[in-house]
């Protein structure tokens, strides 16, 4: 059987993949998406970003959370919050979800054929599905696969009591009591999450902080609230053994000799490029040990007309960067050079409880950098708008130079944080200062005001160190 002939063949269906399609069928060519599951969507739709995101929606409603510090700590929209209840608004989602990018796919004429790709050489793509056995042919192609969670001999995966972030919707009932393993962002999301349903949560990282990436004092603040929902942090600890007992409780043994046990355990210690099916050989390729494909700074790997984007090539691993770098690798595949983008400017949204969205450079790296900077800090509890919604922990971080008064970085934690970061986002891509939002109304009363009065407050320090 011949092959079937496309201009460029997308393997994986979710934010990268789907984004590389349609940039390059808006350009007029003929493409073909290869998504191994029966729906598509990948790993974000169906059981990374979307339904993780949803659950925490689901969990912030349910519980009363928001409003707490209102009505009290009592306070619940519903009684015995069930692992059923929270299940059932992410699958409504997920369905929504999938139903949109079949659409826009179809609308764009892209085909979806669905299967589990291997290449058979650097031009040729085998795709065998239950229901299609075929050879694809493109003289570009564009890797997408996304990642899987990583596993350890260490953790015996059972899908029950014993889960992977992918599992998590699966557990039977909400236990009573859970060990997270790993502090990244999946682990320290879901940890927020079961926290505030009354769980028991024990956090175990091998590192001495958790998301070290982000603004320290930021972190200082999240890990504040976790210990006060009575989250025990275990910093520094490394799982040695897991173990089920025959009660049902499972146990981690870590090197320092302590046991920590719990009803439910979520191994969330990174993630794994899903290329072991892909048959990279064949097209001169190859994956490092986790999984992930080199490329450069236009996402080309080292066989020019082969191209890799999304969480398969590493950091920063965010659906929302992943979809621009499917954009630029479609666009330099056909030699549009002018698809350009500055990942200087990308935010960086966790959906923690509360949630942390931030842009630019931290203090630290600023501090290392020798950097001459200042520091303007507004608290939610400060406007009337976080008054109104009672929260009364977020804060508003707004980093600028000492000279030139440019803004070099935003930092929030606080419910909203991911949508009002893009304000600080706007001022830094055109090159502002800080003086623009002192200079800028602010609809009242807003969140956004806290720009405002992070302004002020830093220009309030710099005018004490001028005058002293």
């Amino acid at each position: 059987m011949s092959a079937v002939k496309y201009d460029l063949i997308v393997i994986g269906s979710g934010p990268s993949g789907q984004r590389a399609a349609v940039a390059a069928a808006k350009m007029g060519k003929r493409v073909a998406v290869v998504e191994a599951r029966t729906v598509v969507g990948g790993v974000c739709v169906n059981t990374g970003t979307i339904p993780s995101k949803t659950m925490r929606e689901a969990v912030l409603h349910l519980s009363g959370y928001n409003y707490r510090s209102v009505y009290g700590m009592n306070y619940k929209v519903k009684e015995k919050i069930t692992m059923a209840d929270l299940a059932f608004r992410v699958q409504a989602v997920i369905r929504t979800e999938v139903d949109v990018t079949e659409a826009q796919l179809s609308r764009n004429g892209i085909d979806v054929v669905h299967g589990i790709a291997r290449f058979v050489d650097a031009r040729q793509v085998r795709v065998d599905g239950p229901q299609t056995d075929t050879t694809l042919d493109a003289d570009r192609v564009i890797i997408a696969v996304g990642t899987k969670p990583a596993c350890s001999p260490k953790v015996p995966i059972n899908g029950r009591t014993i889960v992977n972030s992918d599992q998590v919707l699966d557990l039977t009932e909400l236990p009573r009591s859970l060990i997270v393993v790993g502090g990244g962002v999946v682990g320290v999301e879901y940890a927020c999450m079961f926290a505030v349903l009354g769980v028991r949560v024990t956090l175990i990282e091998k590192r001495d902080r958790l998301l070290e990436f982000a603004d320290r004092e930021i972190i200082e603040a999240l890990s504040y609230h976790l210990r006060d929902s009575r989250v025990t942090l275990r910093l520094g600890e490394e799982v040695e053994s897991v173990e089920e007992l025959a009660l049902g409780t499972v146990v981690a043994n870590l090197l320092s000799k302590k046991r920590v046990s719990g009803d439910a355990l979520l191994y969330a210690v990174g993630r794994q490029g899903a290329v072991d099916e892909l048959n990279l050989a064949a097209a001169g390729l190859q994956a490092d040990d986790r999984g992930r494909i080199p490329v450069d700074e236009h996402y080309q790997t080292k066989v020019e007309h082969i191209f890799a984007v999304g969480d398969v090539v590493g950091f920063p691993s965010l659906a929302s960067v992943s979809m621009e770098q499917g954009r630029i690798a479609a666009a330099r595949a056909f030699d549009d050079k002018a698809a350009t983008s500055n990942p200087s400017f990308y935010p960086y949204g966790i959906y923690t409880i509360p949630e942390i969205s931030f842009i630019g450079k931290t203090e630290e790296q600023l501090t290392g950098e020798d950097v001459p900077y200042e520091v303007g800090m507004a608290y939610y509890r400060e406007v009337a708008r976080g008054q109104i919604r009672g929260d009364t922990t977020g804060r508003l971080k707004l980093i600028f130079h000492r000279d030139t008064r440019k803004v070099l970085g935003v930092h929030i934690i606080g419910e909203g944080a991911a949508e009002l970061v893009h304000i600080g986002q706007a001022v830094m891509t055109f090159g502002g200062t800080v003086d623009y939002f002192i200079d800028t109304v602010f609809n009242y009363p807003t969140l956004a005001e806290c720009y405002k009065v992070a302004a002020f407050n830093g220009l309030g320090r710099l005018h004490r160190y001028q005058t002293e």
